[in-house]
């Protein structure tokens, strides 16, 4: 698996006002966050360990991330199978090379956590891919549920095994999960 070179990750202007929305899916409930455009956290309802605190002078905006609502509804929909709305996660550099080694993983395969980690020049880290995976801020988006054990079973997600079934069957149907 190769890393890609176009993901689209930014960085946001420093002053930039943070803008919030919620949208519905067959997941449940998601948070965007970022400037209205670029995200910064997608996250499930029950998704706490990487859900934003909603900030003073953040600004719930139902118009907001208009790019992103239309591509997650097309998703799940069936109709998207890649992601091209600019994102702004935040993490250590170990954490941003894992996320864009998620990215690179086609739409409907998985990969293991050793795999990931091969792919990020450090074969013996799959525990902390499985960290990084943990603290990814733009669910969905930054594919984390596309990584499986090492025997093929699905292990750990922070939206649950069941969003995880859930995400992968929607992106190859005809795969029977373990």
């Amino acid at each position: 698996m190769a890393i890609l070179e176009n993901v689209r990750f930014v960085d946001l202007v420093d002053d930039a006002p943070i803008r919030y929305t919620t949208i519905s899916s067959p997941i449940g409930r998601l948070t965007l966050v970022g400037d209205g455009e670029v995200l910064t956290h997608l996250s499930m309802e029950s998704h706490e360990d990487t859900k934003p605190e909603i900030g003073d002078g953040w600004k719930h905006d139902r118009r907001a991330f208009k790019e992103a609502r239309t591509q997650l509804n097309e998703y799940f929909a069936g109709k998207r199978d890649a992601f091209t709305v600019p994102l702004a996660p935040s993490g250590t550099e170990f954490r941003m090379k894992v996320w864009a080694a998620l990215c690179a993983i086609p739409f409907g395969h998985t990969a293991t956590y050793g795999e990931v980690a091969a792919a990020v020049g450090n074969p013996a880290a799959s525990r902390a891919v499985g960290m990084a995976n943990h603290y990814n801020p733009i669910a969905i988006m930054i594919p984390c549920h596309r990584v499986i054990g090492s025997n093929g079973s699905l292990t750990g997600y922070g939206g649950g095994i069941d969003r995880k079934v859930q995400l992968l069957e929607l992106e190859a149907p005809q795969q029977e999960l373990r």
